[in-house]
């Protein structure tokens, strides 16, 4: 993600013996104030957020390297992820340290390229790299995350997360291009359950060059979750002192049976003298984990609702760079729906509008500003609630 966020970043090379070594990265902080209103600002509960930390792209340094043996491209990666802040309210706390990417790849231009190894999915790939916000924070801090804010996972895309995968991508055929992946087999994080099925994901997409360039694609998950044999206590991050605790925890044990996780989706981004335009759609059953939690939705996690509920939702985008000038200035709609019909369950709409300003400083430092007006809402519990989040700061690329 690091490497596809700005076409301004080449990274560091540096040749040794028959590989050639590339390092590179980003470091980016952004001062965020979050609002919050309605039922997000309820009796015991902060209405104003503050804080310093980075944005939807954590901080990260990427080692790889690339080398032609016996007719094969082959190459690796590891890349480290970090965040801005301390992590805790001490100031001797420390954040967290994730190596998101350490995978190898080998083929040839003829006939494709196999992966092995953890990195970004393929199911809601494009659309998080698509996101403007990638460059800054876009949904903020009304989640207490360490090393990243949501961008708009969660209210227009399902996260693609960093897995461990076995895939292959094709050669591009005049535009033409597929990718499939067998995936490891994600259960939901919850105690008991089995890991037998694995996941398995793609898309097809056609791209074209020209003063109208652009891009489409089509996508699909599948994967399946067999039955809890113990309580989903492992589910959610909760404190275990806090009310909901033991009433989330219920719900997912006595409800959580065997089902399949499956969903498609639907992509397309053009440009043309400066404007770029970028629509998305999803639809799936058990995609989703949105839900309340300590007055607060964290949703557009893969599969971690822990039942078959009804989930699609999608984005629209418009930015244009001003002539001369080279900012950036974008605006996006996005939303994200789940229902589940089960006892205690829910039906939820996560939306946000976001309109931001990225300023290129320097070909690798870009100035930020974006401003994020999120509604939150469950018809079930009459939940209602905002989260207005400003944020300014800026992304070094190296």
């Amino acid at each position: 993600m690091a490497f596809g966020a700005s076409a301004a970043n080449a990274g560091i090379t540096i040749p040794a013996g028959d590989w050639t070594i590339d390092i590179g990265g980003n470091v980016n902080t952004f001062y965020q104030h979050t609002k919050l209103s309605g039922d997000l600002s309820s009796p015991g509960v902060e209405d104003k957020i503050n804080d310093v930390s980075t944005g939807l792209l954590p901080s990260a340094l990427g080692v790889g390297g690339k080398t032609r043996q016996n007719d094969l491209d082959i190459a690796f990666q590891f890349t480290f992820f970090t965040g801005g802040n301390s992590g805790t309210q001490s100031a001797a706390g420390n954040n967290t340290l994730n190596i998101r990417q350490a995978f190898m790849t080998f083929g040839d231009a003829s006939w494709g390229t196999i992966k092995l190894g953890r990195d970004l999915g393929i199911f809601g790939s494009d659309a998080i790299l698509s996101d403007m916000t990638l460059l800054g924070v876009g949904v903020g801090q009304n989640y207490n995350l360490e090393s990243s804010t949501l961008g708009r996972i969660g209210s227009g895309y399902i996260y693609a997360d960093w897995i461990g995968q076995i895939s292959y991508a094709s050669p591009n055929w005049n535009g033409f291009s597929f990718a499939v992946g067998l995936r490891e087999p994600w259960t939901n994080g919850a105690a008991g359950h089995d890991r037998n099925d694995m996941g398995f994901e793609g898309k097809v997409a056609y791209e074209w060059a020209g003063d109208v360039a652009g891009k489409v694609w089509a996508g699909f998950v599948s994967q399946k979750h067999d039955g809890a044999d113990s309580p989903a206590t492992q589910v959610f991050d909760l404190d275990p002192a806090s009310p909901t605790f033991g009433t989330v925890v219920a719900v997912l044990a006595s409800q959580f049976d065997s089902y399949t996780s499956r969903g498609w989706e639907l992509g397309g981004k053009v440009g043309f003298g400066g404007l770029n335009l970028v629509g998305y759609y999803y639809n799936g059953k058990g995609l989703d984990s949105q839900s309340i939690l300590n007055n607060s939705f964290l949703g557009g996690l893969q599969f971690l609702g822990g039942q078959e509920t009804d989930d699609d939702g999608g984005y629209v985008q418009a930015t244009y760079v001003l002539p001369g000038v080279g900012t950036k200035l974008g605006a996006s709609y996005g939303i994200s729906r789940s229902e589940s019909d089960v006892s205690g369950g829910f039906d939820l709409e996560n939306k946000s509008w976001i309109i931001g300003a990225y300023h290129p400083l320097t070909k690798s430092l870009n100035l930020v500003a974006e401003y994020t007006h999120q509604k939150l809402e469950d018809d079930d519990t009459n939940f209602d609630g905002k989260a207005k989040t400003l944020s300014l700061g800026a992304i070094l690329f190296f």
